[in-house]
């Protein structure tokens, strides 16, 4: 992550990293607002794209499923709720 500041000063470096496949997470006061990175290839979809940079730079991890099933539908629930214990009660 990379405060405006900092970008401004670099920003020829972020984009030639940007073209080399290299995501940059910009910020604003500590908080992340933006992010700069390659264009996507037509042959990818953006969300498969954005995907596979979120595992490789680490921020993610690769699903261990690989059939390629998702989710029936969405999932309601509260506010408040840790994940594990929403996890456990959707898979059962």
């Amino acid at each position: 992550m990379i405060g405006i500041r900092q970008l401004r000063i670099d920003l020829a470096a972020h984009v030639r990293r940007a073209a080399g496949g290299e995501t940059t997470v910009i910020s604003i006061g500590g908080a992340p607002v933006a992010a700069l990175g390659p264009l996507t290839t037509s042959d990818e979809p953006a969300d498969a794209a954005r995907l596979s940079s979120l595992v490789a730079s680490g921020g993610l991890i690769a699903p261990r499923r690989s059939d390629g099933r998702t989710a029936d539908g969405t999932v309601s629930t509260w506010a408040n709720v840790r994940l594990d214990r929403l996890l456990r009660e959707i898979r059962g």
